[in-house]
């Protein structure tokens, strides 16, 4: 690495946060430190969307999967589009209109107290499983640059360095910092993935599109893989991909903290499906930039032909070996940024707000919930490094939970959105019957996701609990699907038990708020 490229990369890490923390000004109150008390501009709020959902993984893997295949990854954007359409009409009013900090809120009012803290806890464990993973994703280059430029400096230091970075902007700033930040920083990368194009179209020769576009690498629609094992299917990617977004976008609240700190029902709702036509033009990106690789390195094989550790190191071998310097340090920046939309205030306001004030058994102060906050952003911050330094452990022991943990929200993901769409279509359902049915779920997902397994060319049903065996034609179920199968039973397991309340009416659930609002 040259020194102007890391030069640009420590400018990056260390002014992010100052900016953050310039841009967000002084936090007074609870409501301005968690959702900015409600007036960010909902084309700020959709940028912060998409940034917080994009990974370092993101980045670097999703140009592979067009080299090493097809776009048909690009389906899946179009089932998310739907899935956020779903969710801006039917849960976003409920949270908005109803005045809430979290959306577990929601459940709270419907059913009681339990629900929400079961919600927000599974929540706050499914977060910091995955944020770990995703900060140490985001070591691993700054690693590389480093041990390139001669110094070894062990995981550990790195993503304490990382998680301090982010918690000086969310402590200091709030929500507002942490939206502001992550528009800045998509903006970033977004800017560096065309700048590897320029780079690349460069150094193409003619008529590589052409090959390309015969070689099939534009597929986008899959109408022939099979519809139980292959994410990119048409009929997985359309409903599982819709499910999958309805779970994160409606019932994360990493996403909806973020909506809801928008000043309307309407601004949340142009926040939300706006940002599902930009990640669309987002993987489209990074689709085409991996087609453009596949023609540079006349489709090379990157652990055998090019000697790559793995296939995800393709993109970033690109970059550090054949962008001219200082494009290469601004790109390698841009997908730091990817990784370092910080979840912590989100952790922080659920907590406070989900589990803290059921705790304290009293009402607490606009003063107390603000230091609450605060505190508790301090100490996630402590858990993410220590989670994040555990995964960078494990991964050099050879430990295969690294791998598992890309797929974790899996495991809740159905849970929590069977929990809220349980509230809206079982009228007669109660709290018990929303607790059983969210622990049910969880258990059934874990059999399905470690145990079910496809066998031979027939797709065979087989339980197996050991790890997928290499051999071919051993396949799980698509993951897409792992989100919808946890809605269905939830809902099947909490409707059946809601039969027993015959004449039962639920509570109110800030109706009359949301027909305010929306009049």
């Amino acid at each position: 690495m040259r020194a102007l490229d890391v030069g640009i990369i420590v400018l990056f890490l260390v002014g992010m946060p100052l900016l953050g923390v310039w841009i967000a000004g002084r936090q007074r109150s609870a409501t301005d430190y968690f959702v900015s008390e409600r007036r960010i501009s909902w084309w700020v709020v959709c940028v912060s969307v998409v940034s917080a959902e994009t990974s370092t993984l993101t980045v670097l893997s999703v140009p592979t999967v067009a080299y090493l295949g097809t776009m048909t990854f690009l389906s899946l954007a179009i089932g998310y589009l739907i899935g956020r359409i779903v969710v801006s009409f039917v849960l976003l009013p409920k949270y908005i209109a109803g005045e809430l900090i979290t959306a577990y809120g929601f459940l709270g009012k419907r059913f009681g107290r339990n629900i929400q803290s079961t919600a927000s806890v599974t929540f706050l464990v499914t977060r910091l499983l995955a944020d770990g993973l995703r900060l140490f994703a985001t070591a691993i280059p700054i690693k590389v640059v480093l041990v390139a430029y001669g110094v070894d400096v062990s995981y550990w230091v790195i993503v304490a360095a990382l998680g301090i970075a982010m918690v000086v902007y969310s402590f200091l700033g709030g929500v507002r910092a942490v939206v502001w930040v992550d528009a800045i920083q998509m903006l970033w990368y977004v800017v560096g993935a065309f700048a590897v194009i320029l780079v690349l179209n460069g150094k193409l020769p003619d008529g590589w599109f052409a090959r390309a576009a015969d070689a099939g690498k534009f597929q986008v629609l899959d109408f022939d893989a099979s519809p139980l094992t292959s994410p990119y299917a048409i009929v997985v990617a359309f409903v599982g991909g819709a499910v999958l977004s309805m779970a994160s976008h409606g019932a994360d609240q990493l996403i909806v903290q973020r909506l809801m700190a928008t000043k309307d029902v309407r601004s949340a709702q142009k926040a939300l499906i706006a940002s599902g036509v930009v990640v669309f033009l987002q993987f489209a990106l990074f689709l085409f930039i991996g087609v453009m690789l596949w023609a540079f390195y006349k489709a090379a094989n990157p652990v055998k032909d090019l000697g790559l550790n793995n296939n995800d190191e393709l993109f970033a071998n690109f970059i550090v070996n054949d962008m001219p310097s200082g494009l290469s340090g601004f790109v390698i920046a841009g997908i730091l940024a990817a990784a370092l939309s910080s979840s912590l205030g989100a952790l922080a306001s659920s907590t406070v707000t989900d589990i803290v004030q059921r705790v304290v058994r009293r009402p607490m102060s606009e003063a107390e919930v603000f230091r609450q906050g605060r505190i508790w952003t301090v100490v996630w911050a402590g858990l993410l490094i220590v989670c994040a330094g555990l995964f960078a452990t494990l991964t050099r022991r050879g430990n295969p939970i690294v791998e598992q943990g890309l797929s974790i929200a899996g495991f809740t993901y159905g849970a929590l959105l069977g929990a809220f769409l349980l509230g809206l279509v079982f009228r007669k359902a109660k709290e018990l019957d929303a607790v059983v049915a969210f622990a049910v779920t969880v258990v059934v997902m874990a059999f399905v996701i470690l145990g079910v397994k496809f066998v031979g060319p027939d797709a065979t049903l087989a339980i197996d609990f050991s790890p997928a065996a290499p051999a071919q034609k051993v396949v799980s179920l698509a993951y897409p699907w792992y989100t919808v199968l946890g809605v269905l039973v939830t809902l099947v397991v909490g409707g059946l038990m809601s039969l027993r309340h015959k004449g039962y009416q639920p509570p109110d659930v800030a109706d009359d708020a949301v027909s305010a609002k929306v009049a």
